[in-house]
């Protein structure tokens, strides 16, 4: 793989989206790796990259090879946007929508290697009349992935989702046997062949305060979790668990383990997130693209005051590099 394309989505047009976006490939050190390719409304960029300062050349796709253009892909079917920073509207939630579903086209045509999505606002894409609760899910249905798990990734800690958004009080009902089980072993796949661990090692967080204390204050590690480890393990999956989640982070035991599947959002992503420091990078393992996301919302309170950190999105944009090398890697050894 000589030249590596990573398309990069606009996010929420007027949220810190396409400012992260650009003060990332305006580093030189983040494009050394990789081809950036925009996706979204050419005027957008271009206004934000006036502001910043910034003196980009934007062409059509593909760019001249070893040029300094950044290449800039319009959705066909994009409407007019207007950028308004912090405030929602469906104009913006569209214009994502759009934005999203060109990028997933382009990496599954193998045009682009990876996908990095900016953040969009859950809000202005219901506005707009999209139906999935996220981007995670979105991507499930536009590529086609029968299941999905995301990752995510700080310096130190990798932490998988059994639920993902999911209201707390749905989270029990939720759970199942199959569904912790698959994603479990997508988990497990995506750290042989993204991260290209040979015999990974995953802690296995309960739902419940102690884990259920052997059923007295919760039966869903009896009845679900451990069940679901139990099918895994006789597959060859190193699974350790279910833990306590607090005791489990308070010892941090995360060090000797490649992964830890929490049972929902916060229980697994709030200590990530204290260890990314800003830094974290969501994953969506599962799907037969690569794609990765910035940890941080829209910043609707901080658009347009070109003070937005793109620490989180540079951190994506090289790990979708190195992701789509290494699954390169091994489809290559897995030839014949």
């Amino acid at each position: 793989m000589n030249q590596l394309f990573v398309a990069l989505t606009v996010g929420d047009c007027n949220g810190i989206g396409p400012e992260v976006v650009l003060r990332s490939i305006h580093r030189q050190d983040t494009r050394r790796g990789c081809v950036p390719v925009l996706v979204g409304p050419a005027e957008i960029f271009e206004l934000t990259a006036r502001r910043l300062g910034f003196s980009f050349r934007f062409v059509p796709y593909p760019p001249r090879p070893g040029g300094k253009e950044v290449a800039l892909i319009e959705p066909p079917r994009l409407a007019p946007v207007r950028c308004r920073p912090g405030i929602l509207s469906a104009a913006a939630g569209a214009a994502a929508v759009a934005a999203i579903e060109e990028a997933a086209a382009l990496a599954l045509s193998g045009r682009v290697h990876a996908l990095v999505t900016a953040p969009v606002s859950k809000r202005a894409l219901h506005l707009a009349g999209c139906r999935f609760p996220g981007q995670t899910e979105m991507l499930q249905h536009l590529t086609g992935a029968p299941q999905v798990a995301m990752i995510l990734v700080s310096s130190s800690l990798r932490v998988g989702l059994a639920t993902i958004h999911v209201p707390l009080r749905s989270v029990a009902r939720s759970l199942t046997i199959p569904l912790v089980r698959a994603r479990l072993a997508i988990v497990d796949q995506a750290l042989r062949n993204d991260w290209r661990i040979p015999r990974p090692r995953i802690a296995v967080l309960g739902l419940n305060p102690h884990a259920g204390e052997g059923g007295d204050l919760g039966s869903e590690e009896e009845l679900v979790i451990i069940p679901a480890m139990k099918a895994l393990r006789r597959r060859g999956v190193l699974l350790d668990g279910p833990f306590p989640a607090d005791a489990f982070f308070a010892r941090m035991d995360a060090k000797a383990y490649d992964a830890v599947f929490a049972m929902y959002h916060d229980q697994g992503l709030i200590p990530l997130k204290m260890t990314a420091r800003g830094r974290g990078v969501n994953v969506s393992a599962g799907l037969p693209i690569v794609r990765t996301s910035p940890d941080h919302g829209t910043g609707f309170d901080i658009a347009g005051k070109g003070v937005a950190d793109p620490s989180s999105t540079v951190a994506a944009l090289r790990l979708a590099a190195v992701i789509a090398r290494n699954r390169s890697i091994t489809l290559r050894s897995r030839k014949p």
